[in-house]
């Protein structure tokens, strides 16, 4: 069975999350432009770059290459079109996460916004320990309701099969299961939601 991530159409994700009353793609967008400024790296890989949300951020005087990775080839197709000016540095791949992630090639910095609620914990790690980063971002969704944790909108039921594959975050939780590779938690940030959600960043840095 196809992974419900290939069968949501972009406009319907980016017209869910860019509501006011969901707030998460503009709140993103900030958030990423930091993750891109904050440490001293020349190459990133995004995981789960979806449409390309912050892309817009990417210093090409700072990035020698940026790897996107999606399990939606239309995504990536999206991308292509939307940031022709970045492609002597975006390098943007086709993987399922929870089956390839030995196909992954190595990076200074990952950023992996929203994504370890889909994949898990033992998967993310198992990408972390093969991309070798020397700094891990993440933005995890933590949610006041636990049983809806996808925002009403018009556009809620495109998202009805994420129940197949979404795993509720813990903070401590991710801390340890990337403790375990050998990562330590370096800052915390919360931005607060609608609906009493919010986005909670978590950065690690490799202990060497």
């Amino acid at each position: 069975m196809r992974n419900p991530w290939e069968e949501i159409s972009l406009d319907d994700y980016e017209n869910h999350m860019s509501l006011d009353s969901v707030n998460q793609l503009q709140t993103m967008n900030a958030i990423m432009k930091a993750q891109f400024d904050d440490y001293p790296t020349e190459t990133a890989m995004i995981l789960g770059v979806a449409g390309g949300n912050g892309l817009e951020h990417i210093r090409t005087e700072k990035y020698r290459t940026v790897y996107g990775i999606d399990i939606n080839e239309a995504y990536l197709e999206k991308i292509r079109e939307r940031y022709p000016m970045l492609k002597d540095v975006l390098r943007l791949m086709c993987f399922d996460l929870t089956r390839e992630a030995d196909r992954l090639p190595a990076a200074e910095l990952v950023i992996a916004n929203l994504l370890v609620e889909y994949i898990g914990y033992q998967s993310f790690a198992k990408a972390i320990r093969q991309i070798g980063p020397k700094y891990v971002s993440c933005v995890i969704q933590v949610n006041g309701d636990k049983e809806n944790w996808v925002s009403e909108s018009p556009y809620l039921h495109a998202f009805d099969r994420l129940d197949e594959i979404h795993h509720q975050m813990e903070e401590n939780a991710l801390e340890l299961s990337l403790g375990e590779i050998g990562y330590n938690k370096i800052l915390r940030s919360c931005e607060s939601l609608p609906n009493g959600k919010a986005l909670v960043r978590l950065d690690f840095k490799r202990i060497d």
